[in-house]
Order: structure tokens, then C-alpha cells, then sequence
């Protein structure tokens, strides 16, 4: 498919192209001047191990290569009719709110035709920042992929069909010490726990951001989203009633947990709690007897409005807005098509990951 047609319906604007002085240095580029390789990726495409990369630049944004035709045209495509300044769609603007700010497009002087989509760092202002990048959706391949490619993509993810997402992978820092602490089971939950306790103040607030991610696709029906993942982040901080005397001032440790190096078990782990969940909300939708209260979901999770109380009682207890100590981001739109329909597969995933999340907050 020809990507000029990928996005449709919308012109799209000229992105703004800006050029800077980060020169390579040496014959393979592993630095350049100014610019280095973005330290906290945990998947995708890494600079100095793919031709293309992620840099981060010294003003604070973040230059992603742009990929091969189609895929980078139709992402940088994207970006640029989402944040066109002409336009006042409400649907587009609804969906800034849920992406990285786009500063356009930056080459250097050395080499203009290499273009790099410049994008906010949405972990700027974190000083230790866990990251962790999930896949959503059925399908990590788009309908135009050929049969080997749809092929190869089931083979890797065998259960995304079912499940709906999967953990790419996450570095997390923790505090560490001498004492024991209570395993942390792998996949989500080991992304929210600090070393000490379970960051269940950031799993609220990550379940209020998802749910606005939510609450965007099923409002749409223009567009189709396929390997487009979601980037959760928070800080890990020291802030009283959330880490124990005991750690606030034991080491720091980093956690680099790379998941796509062991994608059968990372699926297993999300098979397991995905259906763990749905057997809970089959149970709590026996036990309610089809009568709900204002606060529960149909699925028996707490609604917004719960979820709002338990954040503010959050804040009280830590004494600073926890929210704004956690970014959930999505990212990549190599794979996003012009559609008349709702995206079903990313909003099935979107409804999973909710589910699982609720379950560990729960639990």
C-alpha cells in the first residue's frame, strides 16, 4: 500500500524541519556530538544495534531515526496530521493528550536527508525513571503484511490474539538492602514494586491513564492501530508512607528486564493472570446478581470514581500528587491505517491489560 494513502481522509501538514550540530564521531556513529544514544530504552529499535535508533538530544527531546519506507513515512505522516497546527478536529486533538508532544522533524547539517522525528522525553523530570513498553492489541502485524510476515509475527506472540497485549520488556530501580523482601511475581507487577512495597499509588494512577486511553478508541472509528505500543513510567521516589525507614537511604539498584528475550514466558505470565482475572469477574458478576453499584464496572473493578478516591487518599497519605510521578504514553505509529470501523483489537487489549491491573492492585 502506497504509504501516501496509508492515513487518508485528513491532509497532512509539513512537518517543521530543524537541523543541529550533533555530527557523527567516527566511522559507526556509536556517539555523536551533543546527541546520545537514549539510556532508558528497554525495546524497539536501539541506537548502535539497529541501522536505526533513539537519540536524545541536549535541549531534552528525543530523536527517533525515521524507519524504511513505508513505515517511517506513514509514522512521521501520522505525527504531523495529529499535531498540524491548521486543523481544530476534536478527535485528533483529544488524542495529543495521549501521545509525546512532536516538535517536528531534525537532520544534521552533515547528512540533512537522515531525518529524525523529534519528540518530547515524557521521563524528562523523573530523576531514577522505571520504563516499561507494552505491546497492545490481536495483532502485531497490519492487513497488509504478507502471509510469511503474519506467519513469523504468530509464531513469536502465540497468545497475543487471546491476551491482547504483552510486556516487551522494563528497567526498573529499586531500592535494595540487607533485608529480605517478599518475591515479586514477574510481568506487571514486578514494574511496580520499589523494593520495599508494591507502588499500588502508581498502579492507580497508571489504571486512570489507561482508562482515558480507553475512553479515545471507543469514541473513534477512523483509525486502526496495529504494534503500536503503550510506555508506562513512573519515579521512583522516597516519599514518606510509601517507602519504609528502613530503605530511605539504602542503595539504589537498576533492573534491566528485556522480556523479548523470553517471550514464551512473559506470555505465560500474562496468560495466567488473564485468565485469573476474567475467572474473578465471572465470579463477581455471578455474586452481584446483575445489581451493580455506581462504583463497580461491569468486570467488578473499581470504577473512576473509586479510583479517583483511593489516588486523592494516596496524596494525602504521601503529602504530594502521586499522579504526576507516573507518564503513560502510547508510542511507535508505523502501523496505524485509515478505518470506518473501531479498532476492536486494541481496545480488547486496552480491557485485558485493565483487567490484570486492577487484579494486582486488588491483590
Amino acid at each position: 500500500m502506497d504509504s501516501s494513502v496509508a492515513l487518508g481522509r485528513l491532509e497532512l501538514a509539513r512537518p517543521v524541519t530543524t537541523h543541529g550540530s550533533c555530527l557523527p564521531e567516527g566511522a559507526h556513529g556509536a556517539h555523536l556530538n551533543g546527541c546520545v544514544p537514549l539510556s532508558h530504552q528497554v525495546a524497539g529499535h536501539k541506537y548502535g544495534v539497529d541501522k536505526v535508533g533513539i537519540l536524545q538530544h541536549p535541549d531534552g527531546t528525543v530523536l527517533k531515526q525515521l524507519q524504511p519506507p513505508p513505515r517511517g513515512p506513514r509514522e512521521m505522516q501520522f505525527y504531523s496530521m495529529v499535531y498540524s497546527e491548521d486543523h481544530c478536529d476534536p478527535c485528533l486533538v483529544d488524542l495529543q493528550a495521549q501521545l509525546p508532544k512532536y516538535y517536528g522533524t531534525w537532520s544534521s547539517p552533515d547528512a540533512p536527508t537522515d531525518l529524525y522525528l523529534k519528540l518530547e522525553d515524557v521521563t524528562r523530570r523523573f530523576q531514577k525513571p522505571c520504563i516499561m513498553d507494552v505491546k497492545i492489541g490481536q495483532k502485531s502485524y497490519d492487513p497488509y503484511a504478507s502471509q510469511e510476515k503474519r506467519e513469523q509475527q504468530i509464531r513469536k506472540y502465540p497468545l497475543m490474539e487471546e491476551i491482547g497485549f504483552l510486556v516487551l520488556g522494563m528497567r526498573v530501580y529499586k531500592y535494595s538492602s540487607d533485608e529480605q523482601h517478599p518475591h515479586c511475581t514477574a510481568g506487571l507487577s514486578k514494574f511496580f514494586y520499589n523494593g520495599d512495597i508494591l507502588r499500588k499509588d502508581a498502579i492507580t494512577a497508571s489504571i486512570l491513564k489507561v482508562q482515558k486511553i480507553l475512553q479515545w478508541f471507543e469514541g473513534q472509528s477512523r483509525f486502526n492501530f496495529y504494534s503500536t505500543p503503550i510506555l508506562f513510567s513512573h519515579n521512583l521516589i522516597c516519599v514518606p508512607g510509601l517507602v519504609s525507614q528502613s530503605l530511605r537511604d539504602s542503595q539504589i539498584a537498576l533492573e534491566a528486564c528485556e522480556q523479548n528475550n523470553n517471550i514464551n514466558q512473559s506470555l505465560s505470565t500474562m496468560y495466567s493472570l488473564h485468565k485469573k482475572s476474567c475467572a474473578q469477574s465471572h465470579y463477581q458478576a455471578k455474586q452481584d446478581n446483575s445489581v451493580r453499584s455506581s462504583s463497580q464496572q461491569p468486570n467488578g473493578n473499581r470504577g473512576l470514581a473509586r479510583l479517583e478516591e483511593d489516588r486523592k487518599e494516596s496524596k494525602s497519605q504521601a503529602g504530594q500528587e502521586t499522579v504526576h510521578d507516573v507518564e503513560v504514553k502510547m508510542i511507535d505509529f508505523a502501523h496505524v491505517f485509515s478505518s470506518d470501523v473501531p479498532d476492536q483489537g486494541y481496545i480488547y487489549g486496552l480491557k485485558n491489560l485493565l483487567k490484570v491491573l486492577h487484579q494486582i492492585l486488588e491483590e
